[in-house]
């Protein structure tokens, strides 16, 4: 049984296999080509897990899965922190031909409702440490609703249904099942903020394609030690190159809940961590806890800080290499798929001005106007894509999927970007972030960055309030320094 969802055109498909972004190896080969490895994979704390033991723990947990019934082509709803568990479940489902939707652990019950109501999953991974399951009123209405679902849950101190009791087990002469490489490996989630939480069908294929590129521009190795402080079930955090790409490398992933600097300084000098990623709030938090008097000396081992999630702006940039002390990539992403970073080679200018270029070359990029017109080089408008790695639609989402891609399967984002004559492109804010004072369009990103310049304020959003006489008028908030 496969999971439907909308294939690229043949055409297409046999396009990328031919030049190789397709390699029809499911995503349990990331793990699975280390087995044998007794380097270290994940730092959670004071647990070490080797190559060897977390595929092991991955095979045990599938085994013990298959057990309670959970079969090749299902779903799952997984909730997790930032622990090694996330990644062991990760694989466990991958083994057994399960696709997973990972939702983030700040999402409550009516984001998991709305999952659940999309893929109808036989089974529920959930955290007991978590609001929503430290008690029993809402796993009992979920599962009501849901009453063939299997529940096994971390920290369940009853015993029963204990995620890892099952992890524990030893797997029996397990076999893999993960399904084919142009199926569905897995869900990420959408960034889009309107109607019913959406979700992104992600195959073996092109995620996979997505992680090794990654790898190959940021030069991940062996070598590389990982901080993973912002949410581990992320796209950016899981593949821009991500957890993933540590572990196709060899590195070593750490992990931390949070990436406040308290918590993230001491873990980067104790585990020698030469590689992080942040969103630009954190960096702003960083550079204040610099200021502030932290250690920077904490931080000797830390080469390169990729900055992702949102747009950086260049004040922050350009603070980067002065007062932390590493090289800054800035990755501009999207969990639908296209992927730009700054090249570590680029100039400074590039790499403080721009949000990178694609990673591939088949990633079709080009600026639309509201009619999706063609726009001249340098002009803004909407961001048009379609590649080896950019889905082909919304998972159950026929009437969004129509309004979503053009004729010709671009996808339309709802950024607005620039490109200039290299091909870098400059995210300029998004078509909802446009604030209309009588018909004067206000970009709030612009404003954004002219009050960061002031050096009090540590991160700025500018919103839309209405108007009587404007019909919309400019409201900022603001983080200040105390």
């Amino acid at each position: 049984m496969s999971i439907p969802f909308t294939r690229w055109p043949e055409e297409f498909a046999r396009r990328y296999r031919q030049k190789g972004y397709w390699q029809d190896l499911p995503l349990t080969d990331i793990l699975t080509r280390h087995a044998a490895s007794d380097g270290i994979a994940v730092i959670d704390g004071e647990r070490q897990l080797s190559y060897r033991e977390l595929n092991q723990a991955a095979d045990n947990l599938a085994c013990s899965l298959r057990r309670q019934g959970i079969k090749p082509g299902e779903t799952a709803l997984v909730q997790l922190g930032n622990v090694a568990e996330l990644y062991i479940t990760f694989f466990a489902l991958l083994k057994l031909g399960v696709a997973p939707v990972l939702a983030l652990f700040s999402h409550q019950r009516s984001e998991l409702n709305a999952y659940a109501s999309q893929i109808e999953p036989a089974l529920l991974i959930a955290d007991r440490q978590h609001a929503l399951f430290s008690g029993d009123d809402f796993l009992n209405t979920f599962v009501a609703e849901h009453s063939s679902i299997r529940v096994v849950q971390l920290h369940n101190d009853s015993g029963e249904h204990n995620l890892q009791d099952a992890i524990n087990h030893p797997a029996d002469g397990f076999t893999a099942t993960p399904s084919p490489a142009d199926e569905v490996a897995y869900f990420q989630l959408s960034g889009g903020t309107t109607g019913t939480p959406k979700l992104i069908p992600r195959t073996h294929n092109d995620y996979y394609y997505s992680v090794r590129r990654s790898v190959e521009i940021c030069q991940f190795t062996q070598q590389t030690r990982y901080l993973c402080a912002i949410p581990a079930a992320h796209n950016y955090a899981m593949s821009s190159p991500g957890s993933l790409g540590v572990f196709l490398a060899g590195g070593t992933v750490v992990l931390a809940a949070d990436p406040s600097a308290t918590l993230c300084f001491p873990l980067i000098a104790k585990h020698q961590v030469n590689v992080t990623a942040l969103v630009p709030p954190a960096v702003s938090l960083w550079l204040q806890a610099l200021a502030e008097g932290e250690s920077r000396a904490q931080l000797a081992s830390l080469k390169l800080l990729q900055v992702g999630g949102a747009r950086l702006s260049a004040t922050l940039a350009a603070r980067i290499p002065a007062e932390i002390g590493c090289q800054l990539q800035q990755v501009f992403g999207m969990a639908e798929g296209l992927v730009n970073y700054t090249r570590l080679d680029d100039s400074a200018e590039k790499i403080i001005h721009t949000q990178g270029y694609p990673m591939c070359p088949d990633d079709e990029v080009w600026v639309a106007d509201a009619e999706g017109n063609p726009l001249p080089q340098g002009e803004v408008g909407r961001l048009m894509t379609r590649g080896p790695y950019t889905f082909r639609g919304y998972y159950k989402s026929p009437q969004h999927n129509a309004s979503a891609f053009d004729a010709n399967g671009f996808y339309c984002s709802g950024d607005l970007i620039s490109i200039d004559p290299e091909g870098y492109i400059t995210v300029q804010g998004r078509e909802k972030d446009q604030i209309n004072r009588g018909g004067e369009k206000i970009a709030a990103e612009e404003i954004e960055n002219l009050l960061l310049r002031h050096p009090a304020v540590i991160y700025a959003a500018l919103v839309s309030m209405e108007d009587e006489l404007m019909g919309e008028k400019s409201c900022a908030y603001l983080v200040v320094k105390e």
